[in-house]
């Protein structure tokens, strides 16, 4: 995985429910480096909403997308989650 590839989160855990990134969302990776592992992964919304989080996600649970992302899957997946 490199900078500005298109990620999707493949696993459901705590520490990314916290910050409100879900199993299934798609992002982009926006730091060069991998840190310990783990890539800064920024998920965003469609159009001008602001972005849900940007947190550091470990490689393990990102699956590389081939085809790019699409942003309204984060907003149907974070919809999901809303009370």
């Amino acid at each position: 995985m490199k900078e500005l590839d298109c990620v999707e989160v493949i696993v459901e855990k705590p520490k990314y429910a916290k910050e409100g990134v879900h199993k299934g969302m798609q992002g982009w990776i926006c730091d060069p480096r991998s840190l310990g592992g783990t890539w800064l992964v920024n998920f965003p919304q469609y159009g001008e909403k602001s972005d849900i989080a940007t947190l550091s996600i470990a490689e393990c649970d990102l699956m590389l997308l081939r085809d790019g992302m699409d942003t309204r899957i984060n907003e149907q997946i974070k919809a999901q989650f809303e009370d």
